[in-house]
């Protein structure tokens, strides 16, 4: 064996004394082609292209060249948008004192305190609208269920079929009223723990999709009573709204059907904010979800990612503040989403007067991180999880549960630290005065005040 150790080193020493002059040699050709030709001959004409046009806008728009048709991206827009991070949250040490034990804070949220059967949950989170059959398989959509039930929270249909396995496995699951043909049969509407009628959303707004037939072969192509050969398509609008004032009686016969869950409505964040909250507070909703522009998607043309709505921390202090000058914030819970990835930045929307907030892309990552050596690097890591594409069934249900149980734990056990350290001792008496910000343009946005000013509770 030694013998054959000294071997194999010498034969790596001799390896290295002639490759590294050739690399020497070539690492200088190279070098001087790049410093000494002119652009037009030279790659750094690349360099300098991609100064004024990013490497993924040029590969999107190679992508617009090669098939003339609208590309549709994955996860949501890319751009960096004004957040969270321009807001700090204030300790308490001396003036005012921690609180005392970890165990005690209480993270319960009530969402339709008013409704005749509100919807309690353990934590702050749910878990965002991901569709089975028009996103994501029945293996990935199981696995959110199990999760976040194990982790005390709610799912939420989406704009897909309702697969009767997430019903049984969820301990609370939320109905999307989709202005599709299907999920409104009066069956499946029944057995939501609150339903939420779908206008709009981050990534997408209220963009009509139509989803090829052979993108939704199979069991989701039943639930979704398509026939053969039919493709899926949601209208840009419910064909029951003729105007803005029919959403009342939408809301009044759903409230009847379902005997008293909340019923609320989703919304791209927008600049027409309040007018939109005016016709939902005129319509008697329990809640509201926003959803900021930042929010992901399985597919969705860049320039609505991109150019379209408000990001999260723009809509939520106005409409926070729309909702307490109606007198209808302690009844009408606000829901938020688009954007959210760390512990810190929910509870600082919840500072700012947000009841819960949901997440998709974050979970989604967090439920594949020990699975995704199963595609790359040959192929996404979304082939674990969306419907119909080929690495599908090699998706681990309990795997995936059980990392997205561990991920919401572990985000609401850092919320609860945070907490205990602003001296409070449950996640609802959590506010604006607990803010700093940072810089001018996030004080202004949010109404929180400069960090260079003296503190005034």
């Amino acid at each position: 064996m030694a013998v054959s150790f000294v071997g194999t080193l010498a034969a790596i020493l001799v390896m290295l004394g002639f490759v590294r002059p050739m690399i020497k040699m070539v690492a200088r050709h190279v070098i001087r082609l790049l410093m000494t030709e002119p652009y037009q001959q030279s790659l750094m004409e690349m360099a300098s292209a991609m100064t004024r046009m990013p490497p993924l806008t040029i590969m999107e728009n190679s992508m617009r060249a090669e098939t003339g048709n609208v590309i549709k991206r994955t996860f949501g827009s890319p751009r960096k948008f004004l957040g969270f991070d321009g807001l700090m949250f204030i300790p308490a040490q001396l003036a005012k004192l921690p609180a005392e034990d970890l165990e005690s804070i209480d993270t319960r949220v009530i969402i339709g305190p008013c409704a005749a059967k509100p919807l309690t949950l353990d934590i702050p989170i749910l878990i965002g609208a991901v569709g089975y059959g028009v996103a994501v398989s029945e293996k990935f959509k199981i696995a959110m269920a199990k999760g976040a039930a194990a982790a005390g929270t709610a799912t939420n249909v989406g704009e897909g079929a309702f697969l009767p396995e997430e019903r049984a496995l969820a301990k609370h699951l939320i109905v999307q009223y989709t202005k599709s043909k299907w999920n409104k049969a009066p069956h499946v509407v029944k057995q939501g723990d609150a339903v939420e009628i779908h206008f709009g959303q981050g990534a997408t707004v209220s963009m009509p999709v139509t989803i090829a037939a052979e993108e939704v072969e199979g069991r989701a192509r039943e639930i979704l009573g398509l026939a053969p050969g039919e493709n899926g398509y949601t209208p840009s609008r419910h064909p029951e709204m003729k105007q803005p004032e029919d959403l009342r009686e939408m809301v009044k016969y759903l409230r009847q059907l379902t005997r008293g869950v909340p019923i609320g409505i989703k919304l791209a964040a927008s600049h027409m904010l309040e007018k939109d909250l005016e016709i939902a507070v005129l319509s008697e909703v329990d809640f509201i979800s926003l959803d900021g522009s930042i929010a992901g998607t399985r597919g969705g043309p860049p320039i609505l990612e991109d150019d379209f709505g408000l990001p999260s921390v723009y809509a939520i202090p106005r409409a926070v503040k729309y909702l307490r000058d109606r007198g209808v914030k302690d009844r009408i819970s606000l829901l938020v989403g688009g954007g959210f990835f760390t512990p810190g930045q929910i509870l600082k929307a919840l500072a700012l007067g947000a009841d819960a907030v949901y997440m998709a892309t974050a979970p989604i990552w967090a439920m594949t991180h020990t699975q995704v050596n199963k595609t790359i690097p040959f192929e996404p890591p979304t082939n674990l999880v969306m419907y119909n594409a080929p690495q599908s069934e090699e998706f681990d249900v309990e795997e995936g549960a059980y990392y997205l149980r561990n991920f919401l734990k572990s985000c609401t056990e850092e919320i609860k630290v945070a907490v205990l350290a602003l001296g409070k001792t449950a996640v609802r008496d959590v506010d604006a005065s607990d803010l700093v910000a940072l810089d001018e343009w996030t004080s202004k946005v949010t109404g929180v005040p400069l960090a260079n000013q003296p503190y005034s509770p």
